[in-house]
Parts: structure tokens; sequence; C-alpha cells
């Protein structure tokens, strides 16, 4: 946005206060993360592009949080900016499906697309094209922020869980009591759309079959991990230190053996 504004020749600051005084119609909030002051709200109108079906989701990591509760749906709402979090009436909202190998990127670049033609299109005619906003209807629930503890895989979490984990990214376990970051992954056994075309595939078939009830959480077996329910299939790693790798390539050099887990 600073680069755009200045190839553009228009002035930047880093400070919000700054915009008051200079005839501002209208401001504009995109993951901000930080309550703007009362004393700004007062003299300049601003709108928040949220990543969410407020309200459901105010707060930090919307996009994520969504992904973690397994929800099937998400996306935008155009609020109007008041003091307190995510709270205000909104514009307009549009509705959208959550894929479900959908990573946490590409969900908010998605919905970054679709927020700015929401907005633009409101916009047309200058501020009083927004219309009349309409207050949040529903109990709220909050997007906290997604820290690096919250990010550790816990192998006796059913595989779903375990995945949603990985699609949020930076997902992590250890192995031999280094950390190991798990890029890419999928459920055992179901089918997903491969990244170049149409149609689907479905993982190869457990040879020999493992049962997560009969082997401990963690316990790999090929590109295999045994979970709490299911097994997950793992594409990619990143061990600490080195660059990210298909699983076999890892494997190659780290040579797990019979029994084996991750987490320890």
């Amino acid at each position: 946005m600073k680069q755009t504004a200045l190839d553009l020749g228009l002035p930047t600051t880093e400070r919000v206060a700054d915009v008051t005084g200079h005839g501002v119609e209208l401001g504009v909030v995109v993951a901000f993360g930080r309550l703007v002051r009362p004393e700004v709200l007062e003299q300049i109108p601003m709108v928040n592009v949220h990543f969410s079906l407020l309200p459901r989701w105010r707060g930090a990591a919307p996009v994520e949080r969504a992904i973690l509760a397994g929800d099937r749906e998400t996306g935008v709402s155009i609020m109007a900016l008041e003091e307190g979090l995510d709270t205000g009436p909104v514009y307009a909202r549009q509705t959208v499906e959550i894929g479900p190998e959908e990573t946490a990127g590409t969900l908010r670049e998605r919905l970054g697309r679709l927020g700015t033609e929401l907005l633009l299109a409101r916009l047309v005619d200058g501020p009083a094209g927004l219309g009349t906003p309409v207050a949040q209807a529903g109990e709220p629930t909050y997007a906290a922020k997604v820290t690096v503890d919250d990010l550790r895989l816990d192998w006796s979490a059913s595989a779903e869980v375990c995945h949603r984990l990985v699609r949020v990214g930076r997902a992590w376990t250890t192995f031999r009591g280094k950390r190991l970051v798990v890029r890419e992954a999928r459920v055992a056994g179901e089918h997903v759309a491969p990244a170049g075309g149409e149609g689907s595939v479905s993982s190869p078939p457990l040879s020999p079959p493992l049962s997560a009830a009969e082997v401990p959480a963690g316990t790999l077996e090929a590109n295999l991990v045994a979970t709490g329910d299911g097994m997950l299939e793992l594409l990619e790693v990143q061990a600490e230190g080195r660059a990210a790798q298909p699983y076999g390539a890892w494997a190659l050099g780290a040579r797990p053996g019979p029994g084996e887990r991750l987490g320890t």
C-alpha cells in the first residue's frame, strides 16, 4: 500500500492521527490489528474490510480461526468502524465456501480480492454509496491471534483436526527432539483435487494398515502418521534449519525407524 501511494505521489504516514485535518472523507482499514482512537473516529468516518461474517470471528485472526473450527463457509463484511473490537454495523457482506484443502494463505488472498471488489462497488458514487449499515445480529465469537503454541500438532487429536492446523500454516511437531514443520498434508484415504487440474486422486492404501486404536499417536509408517482418529499423510515438511522438502526426501535423510514417533 505504501509503495503504491508513493508511486502515485501520495503522502503516507504510519500514525493514524495524522490523517485528521486534511479533508479526508473516508478511511478504510484492512487487517489493521489495533483499535483506532475515538478522537480520530469523531473526525473521520471509517470502514473496516473484515474477513469473516460478523459477528462470527471478531478479532485478529478470523481466517485462521474459521479453518481451525472446521467452518464450511466464511466471507467478507464491510462494517462501520467504531471504538469496540469489530462491533460496528455492517454495510455489506458476501459469503464464500471454504474448500476442504484450502489454506489460510489462499483463503485470505481470495477474501482480499472479494473485499476489494465489494468495497469499490459501494464507493462508485463516493462514501454516500455505502448506504445505511445494519447492526450485527447473533452471538459473537472471537478470533484470538494464533500463537506458536497453538500451531503445535497434537497427534492424539483426529486426523481432520491435525489437517486443519496444517492448512493454517507453520504447524509443527518434533522428531528426535528437533522441530519439524509440516507444510502440507492430507487426511489419508480422502479424495482430493490435484493441484494442476480437475478430477480427484486418493492417497495410497495403507500397507500394512495402521489403526490409531492399535498404535501410539504420532507413530510413523512410511509417510503416514497415526492420530487419535485416522491417519494423516505427510506431503511436505521442513526440518529445523533446513529448506522445505517432500516428505520422502526428508525421510531418506532422517531414516525414521519402525515404530518411531513424531512429537518426541
